[in-house]
């Protein structure tokens, strides 16, 4: 019961979805339309991606960019915009999740060699606007995050016209990262050695396994422009995986993907209970963007987009939405969580002074790119 209890703790979306999947087979009995339900090209591709980052990660590259990118900041607003930059442009590539699990622990490794006074006024802000800058920045290209991937394939947009799609907002964004950042740093403008920040003593990942995971990524983003089958890349990853890099597949978010065939199953469902599906099909229409922004509130982005992406053809809008959506509340995007409880850790007593910070700084974001929408519709 013990194990039950803290499970549910640590995996609640995961629980969540399966016990909606449950529930909703009492009303749909299982048949042979339930294998017509997994998106299975989503799957695929999402565990390729996961696979290619954990590697990468383990192998300590990103951490090795942030110290040659470090390597070249003098300031405090130069420092600030280098550690939130990491994780606006990298999201863009490693997913907003991978972004802060890499940039947010480095961040408490950086910040920690300067000054006490300089640390205390940087930390929280930086950590949060690393939070917004890593959900903003992944909202640019399919691979960002993964609900862009299921709606971009779901879409059959080009990788061009879903670049587009999200280019103002992303820009918007970068703005106001800026504005921010220039905000914060304003009273600690203090030059900044660049032996304080970069330590010599980095341990260095295997260079071949680094050039194996680069390579297999590039199959990934070929397939994800459907160059090239998702299955070859999926074997690709999974055989070079288990071969050059077995401990890796340990670290593969699996529970992600069991969230992903667990909500496709509930929306299969729905799908075929007329009554439900016409009710919110009839509740989407028009609203697609609004609606998508209120429910990842309450459920996060991801869950967000599998749930209404079975009820509406205006996939576009909830890109847009889920998106957006993925500021607000710290559960709206789940990457979110991942920084909150470094805080909690590293700085348990500045978890209400991030909470509040957090919460402000993104309903000001969320206010400000709806504004952006509202006018480019």
């Amino acid at each position: 019961m013990k194990l039950l209890k803290q499970f549910i703790q640590q995996e609640t979306v995961l629980t969540a979805a399966a016990v909606l999947a449950v529930v909703s087979a009492f009303f749909v009995l299982p048949d042979v339309q339930y294998l017509g339900y997994i998106d299975l090209r989503t799957l695929a591709i999402l565990f390729s991606l996961m696979t290619v980052m954990a590697g990468l990660r383990r192998q300590g590259f990103f951490d090795g960019l942030g110290r040659t990118l470090l390597s070249h900041t003098h300031s405090t607003f130069q420092l600030t915009m280098v550690l939130v930059g990491l994780c606006f442009f990298g999201s863009m590539f490693i997913t907003n999740d991978v972004s802060l699990l890499t940039f947010v622990p480095f961040t408490f490794v950086v910040l920690s060699r300067l000054g006490a006074d300089v640390r205390c006024s940087l930390l929280i802000p930086v950590v949060c606007m690393q939070t917004i800058a890593a959900n903003l920045g992944s909202m640019l290209t399919p691979i960002g995050n993964p609900q862009n991937l299921y709606l971009y394939g779901k879409s059959g947009m080009s990788i061009g016209g879903f670049v587009l799609l999200m280019l103002p907002y992303t820009l918007v964004s970068l703005l106001l990262l800026l504005a921010w950042a220039a905000m914060v740093c304003r009273k600690t403008s203090a030059a900044l050695s660049v032996d304080e920040l970069v330590s010599s003593s980095a341990s260095q990942g295997d260079q071949k396994i680094i050039l194996l995971y680069l390579v297999l990524f590039a199959v990934c983003l070929l397939s994800v422009i459907r160059v090239l089958p998702y299955g070859i890349a999926f074997a690709a990853v999974l055989v070079c995986a288990l071969f050059a890099d077995p401990r890796t597949l340990r670290t593969v978010d699996y529970s992600l993907l069991l969230i992903f065939v667990a909500f496709f199953i509930f929306i299969g469902n729905l799908g075929r209970i007329p009554a439900f599906s016409g009710w919110l099909q009839k509740f989407l229409t028009g609203r697609e963007v609004l609606v998508a922004v209120l429910a990842s509130q309450v459920t996060s982005n991801v869950p967000a987009a599998l749930l209404l992406s079975g009820f509406t053809a205006e996939t576009q809008a909830l890109i847009i939405g889920t998106n957006l959506g993925g500021l607000g509340t710290l559960i709206a995007s789940m990457a979110s969580l991942i920084s909150y409880r470094q805080i909690a850790r590293e700085l348990p007593q500045g978890k209400k002074q991030y909470f509040g910070l957090f919460t402000l700084s993104n309903l000001i974001f969320l206010a400000i790119l709806l504004g952006v929408w509202f006018l480019l519709r």
